[in-house]
């Protein structure tokens, strides 16, 4: 089941993160650190009733952002479509446990959806040059890689922007 996320849930969603973390970096992928995901990023999209979590018997096992919000750092690139109704996926992620068995592409198809019946033009995200895994995921869904962006704190290496027109 997929739903909005609640503030009690803080520390579990947290907790995924951190191990979704350590899951990468065990693989060479040093995408997320302590500087991100944050518990206070986490708390304003909750805020703003953005976040949402998959729970798999009433345990949470994963996180989606599905926003409104442009990023500043997506300025510069070159969408598909005008910047005036699009939505954006940010920290997507499922605890190691629980990956390879579709939960994933239940988050994405939950977010498409949403878009699709909320009016939106497309689909917004990006994703680390490093994750080679994540790059294929967005690329078999009908996501375009447009250009990149830079988070200094998260990386010296680039991420990835895509776009799937609605």
């Amino acid at each position: 089941m997929i739903r909005r996320a609640k503030i009690s849930e803080i520390s579990d969603i947290m907790a995924i993160t951190r191990e979704c973390a350590a899951f990468m970096m065990a693989k060479g992928i040093y995408q997320w650190n302590e500087h991100y995901p944050s518990k206070e990023g986490f708390l304003l999209d909750i805020k703003r009733n953005e976040l949402y979590v998959l729970k798999s018997e009433k345990k949470v096992i994963g996180t989606i952002v599905i926003s409104t919000h442009m990023d500043a750092e997506y300025i510069p690139i070159k969408w598909l479509t005008e910047n005036k109704n699009n939505c954006y996926i940010h920290r997507l992620s499922v605890h190691p446990d629980f990956q390879g068995k579709g939960y994933a592409q239940k988050m994405m198809d939950f977010a498409e959806n949403t878009a699709r019946q909320n009016g939106f033009l497309s689909v917004r995200l990006d994703t680390f040059s490093q994750n080679k895994r994540n790059q294929k995921f967005y690329k078999t869904r009908g996501y375009h890689k447009l250009g990149d962006i830079f988070f200094p704190k998260q990386s010296e290496h680039p991420f990835h922007c895509y776009e799937l027109v609605l």
